[in-house]
């Protein structure tokens, strides 16, 4: 009636609209209006819900005001008649429980529903099957799995920015439009005393107590104490497990609270806070975050201590050592009194920045500290040349870097000083990558023959990069003693001196990967990886795990190796390097074909096969080995036949190593047995036995399961033999898969020559490989002959 239309209005302003030409008179508000009014919004409801029913749904109840909230304690004591469904959502950490002890009322007729954050199922299952597992891992960690901060850090990655509440840029325009609103509304409640301190608090830190949080605030501790009241009970921040102290809900909110603080006001809270630690004597490492974004130029005792403070974490944290020391240039003035010491801070900031993967900005830091320096600074002349060498490879520019090491060691005219060595040991490791193996041997031989005053760690540096070149030659004996003698040095220094020379551990532990030491090189590369991350070694790290992947993949680990492969990705992925993200894709590829994962392999190869491209450089020819063998693996034979061509370099000065060289030589003749062409399947066979060399398990093994392969028609039994024999061989070093594909083939062979009971045998011997592995096509492929054979 028009009595309850008046009443209506004043919730529910399109009722006045609709009636726009009849002349409205509003109630006088009184408790008993009131109850007209919640009298008639239930009316309405039963109205609403007459004819199929009425669903009401109300989000963030936890903010609903005294009239919303009376209103909804009424509908609860007097439901509405008819088909009705009532639906809250509201956050229970932030639910004042005396205004909304209808809930509680309502639990006779209510049914709760308690959402947890996502699992990290759910997780992977929200961002989808184009964002690897490794980073779905990352942001269920960052996002806690709350779908709100999953999706603003998903937003945040994919257009560069950070969640850093430290950032003067970004912030809350970085953040998707719901997000950004939601928090916005949670800010709006907060009295102007107590935004004035959390804003405070995004200034101070994750951490913070009521002590340090009155200085950056201007405010009594008293007050400050209040403020933060009221900022806990909105769930802004939460009190940590010592009682003492606070953080913020979650870094996200953090971030956005700091960017709505002004740049003036937020200089000024550092400085107050800078100052205040000193006069706590507190560490440093701690100053130094406010300090470097309070100073002014010209401040000659704040350049000195995030100078000292970058030091003090250089080794364990290189990009906060990066951070501090940029800082410290920028507030140092360019006078001729500071060059020495500003030479000394922009080579430490070159190799921080390259360290912790910052590649264009190390680039641009390398190329102004060679403008600066003169040959007659001989060791920071030659640090310069190798760590600008580095980053211009890592960058996709191979042909700048080694030119960069050969001027650099033209200009050191004493061959004989021990300054040149580390540039001879990273222009050896260019040309195992460019694979011009007899570069890198002529590079190592160049080296100084008196190493009286050489450290162990140089030592072990230097022993570490000569198996690789002798592998490449075919020089096995001297190959295995290399890695013996490397391995000697490696035992007798210390861990923590080794992390200028960890490189140099990674290429000892690819070329026991190609040796068949699969075992040894797990470790070796878990050693490895040690040393890096503590010194966040972001390219090392990356590399690190290609080779650890590779090695778990070799020895059938396959579950392990694809988890390490797409943290390497990942990691890679993050970096900018075409070269590292082209070597962990091939794992990643690698590792997916032998788990019979066949649409991600594809995936992954057709990516590394991209990135490669017209690449003459190893691991451009490992990319396409990769690809070959998810093309070979998932039926595509003409595809792979090209891309084997390729990672051969069609048989002209192949740039890839023998054992995956061989491994192409041995899918190629399987291929070519399958489709019946047998004299194309022994030319491969005869290819593989011309580049293997006998005294090394892996390369036996694939050359006599090339044989085999080509034998099975025209001699079944022959084929078993040599088949038997490849197994034996994977077998001795661990090469589980092979193993498992090597038996597989033998029982074929026995089928072929009517010995249906060894064939038996050999097929369930392989399904257990196979099943251990994870190696899911191939297994289902050994069942299938097993039940095809009875």
């Amino acid at each position: 009636g028009a009595a309850a239309t008046r009443l209506l209005t004043g919730v529910f302003p399109s009722i006045s609209a609709a009636s726009a030409d009849e002349t409205v008179d509003w109630p006088e508000v009184t408790a008993l209006t009131r109850y007209r009014t919640y009298r008639a919004i239930r009316r309405l409801l039963e109205e609403l819900s007459a004819v199929s029913g009425l669903a009401l749904l109300l989000d963030d109840v936890h903010w609903g005001d005294e009239a919303s909230l009376e209103l909804l304690d009424y509908l609860v004591r007097h439901p509405p008649g008819g088909r009705v469904l009532i639906a809250l959502a509201y956050r229970p950490r932030q639910v004042d429980l005396g205004r909304t002890a209808f809930i509680e009322s309502a639990a006779g007729q209510s049914h709760v529903i308690f959402v947890d954050p996502f699992t990290l199922t759910e997780t992977e299952e929200f961002l989808g099957p184009h964002v690897n597992r490794a980073d779905c891992i990352a942001l269920y960690q960052e996002s806690r799995g709350i779908p709100l901060y999953l999706e603003a850090l998903v937003q945040a990655r994919g257009s560069g920015g950070l969640i850093d509440g430290d950032k003067d840029a970004g912030g809350m325009e970085e953040l998707p439009m719901a997000v950004r609103a939601a928090l916005q509304s949670e800010f709006r409640r907060l009295s102007p005393g107590a935004f004035q301190v959390v804003r405070a608090a995004a200034v101070v830190g994750d951490e913070f107590d009521a002590d340090i949080l009155a200085v950056a605030a201007q405010l009594d501790r008293d007050s400050t104490l209040v403020a933060l009241k009221e900022i806990a009970a909105c769930d802004l921040v939460h009190v940590t497990r010592t009682g003492r102290e606070f953080r913020f809900r979650h870094p996200l909110v953090r971030s956005a609270i700091y960017s709505l603080a002004g740049s003036g006001w937020r200089l000024a809270a550092h400085a107050r806070i800078a100052a205040h630690l000193a006069d706590l004597g507190a560490p440093i490492t701690i100053r130094a975050h406010h300090l470097e974004r309070s100073a002014s130029p010209g401040d000659t005792a704040t350049v000195m201590t995030l100078v000292k403070a970058a030091r003090t974490v250089a080794r364990q944290a290189p990009a906060a050592a990066a951070q501090w020391l940029h800082a410290a240039l920028r507030l140092m003035t360019p006078n001729q009194g500071n060059r020495d010491l500003r030479l000394e801070l922009l080579l430490a900031l070159a190799q921080f920045q390259w360290a912790s993967g910052r590649l264009k900005e190390g680039r641009e830091t390398a190329r102004e500290l060679l403008g600066m320096l003169t040959i007659n600074d001989q060791s920071r002349f030659a640090l310069a040349v190798r760590t600008s060498a580095m980053i211009e490879r890592l960058l996709g520019r191979p042909e700048q870097s080694r030119a960069l090491l050969v001027d650099g060691l033209r200009q050191l005219h004493d061959h004989e000083s021990s300054v040149t060595v580390p540039l001879r040991v990273r222009l050896a490791a260019d040309s195992l990558y460019r694979a011009d193996f007899r570069a890198a041997q002529a590079a190592l031989d160049a080296l100084p023959q008196n190493t009286d005053g050489w450290e162990p760690t140089m030592r072990f540096a230097v022993a570490a990069m000569r198996p690789m070149p002798a592998y490449a030659a075919g020089r096995i004996t001297d190959t295995i003693r290399y890695i013996d003698e490397a391995d000697r040095l490696f035992t007798a220094v210390p861990e923590d001196d080794l992390a200028e020379w960890v490189g140099s551990l990674a290429w000892l532990g690819w070329t026991e990967v190609f040796v068949g030491q699969y075992h040894n090189a797990a470790r070796r590369f878990d050693r490895a990886l040690a040393i890096a991350r503590l010194s966040e070694q972001s390219y090392v790290v990356a590399m690190l795990l290609c080779g650890k992947a590779r090695a778990y993949g070799m020895l059938g680990r396959l579950f392990e190796g694809r988890i390490v492969a797409e943290e390497a990705t990942a990691m890679a992925r993050g970096l900018g390097s075409r070269q590292v993200l082209a070597i962990a894709l091939t794992q990643q590829c690698l590792i997916a074909s032998w788990s019979g994962d066949e649409a991600q392999a594809l995936h992954c190869g057709e990516q590394v096969a991209h990135l490669a491209g017209d690449s003459s450089e190893w691991w451009g020819a490992s990319a396409w080995y990769a690809w070959a063998v998810a093309l070979i693996n998932a039926n595509q034979l003409k595809r792979g036949a090209y891309a084997v061509d390729r990672a051969s370099n069609r048989g002209k000065k192949p740039k890839l190593d023998q054992s995956s060289l061989l491994s192409c030589y041995e899918l190629m003749a399987c291929a070519e047995a399958e489709r019946g062409r047998t004299s194309e399947a022994f030319r491969w066979a005869t290819h593989a036995s011309r580049i293997s060399h006998p005294v090394l398990e892996t390369n036996f093994g694939l050359a006599k399961l090339a044989r085999a392969q080509a034998l099975r028609t025209i001699a079944p039994v022959a084929a078993a033999t040599h088949a038997q024999q490849a197994a034996r061989a994977f077998s001795d070093v661990g090469q589980r898969v092979d193993c498992g594909r090597a038996r597989l083939f033998a029982a074929r062979a026995h089928v072929e020559s009517g010995e249906r009971v060894l064939a038996q045998e050999q097929l369930r011997h392989a399904a257990e490989i196979f099943v251990s592995c994870g190696a899911r096509g191939l297994h289902a492929r050994a069942l299938h002959e097993l039940d095809e054979i009875g």
